[in-house]
């Protein structure tokens, strides 16, 4: 089953704005204008069982793929972790 973000969901107990967080001349802005993944669900959908748990959404692992691909990123988990290491600062009150 192909996973797919359906909508944007507003986390629980506080508000995060992703726009707000990543500045207009940040590399992954530049990229994002230029990388057109419309039609890779379509492309991809044959590939995919209706049956099971929804997989990660395609186009968000090519995404981080190309994320990981640009900052020198050699595995999945590195990605996810910079990514939540980087999130986490920004989040983080100044000292």
């Amino acid at each position: 089953m192909m996973g797919e973000r359906t909508n944007v969901q507003d986390a629980l107990f506080y508000e995060f704005n992703l726009e707000r967080h990543v500045p207009a001349s940040h590399l992954l802005r530049s990229i994002d204008r230029f990388v057109d993944l419309s039609g890779l669900r379509a492309h991809l959908k044959p590939f995919y069982s209706e049956l099971g748990r929804p997989s990660v959404d395609p186009e968000l692992m090519i995404r981080m793929l190309l994320v990981g691909y640009c900052f020198g990123i050699r595995s999945e988990g590195g990605c996810a972790r910079r990514s939540i290491s980087i999130v986490t600062a920004r989040l983080s009150p100044p000292a």
